[in-house]
């Protein structure tokens, strides 16, 4: 079950990417940022009961930044873009 989950949880993150590269979404879109950030929240989860530290550190940063971008769109903020 633990796969089937994982798997589940990549193919949000990954569907959210292929919109974004196909320029059907904006990686500041709360779509874009949602999928990201409940993606990466399901693998950070089965990481950390796996033990899996690295795993954890990347999913667990993913939905962190995740989620702060859409605290950001709810705010009616943009997104930061330096040059």
């Amino acid at each position: 079950m633990d796969q089937i989950v994982q798997v589940l949880g990549s193919l949000l993150i990954l569907v959210a990417f292929v919109a974004a590269q196909r320029g059907r979404l904006s990686a500041s879109s709360p779509v874009y940022l949602a999928l990201n950030f409940t993606g990466s929240l399901v693998l950070a989860v089965l990481a950390a009961q796996e033990r899996q530290a690295g795993f954890l550190l990347l999913e667990g940063c993913w939905a962190i930044v995740s989620a702060a971008g859409l605290l950001r769109a709810a705010r009616g903020r943009p997104a930061r873009v330096s040059a």
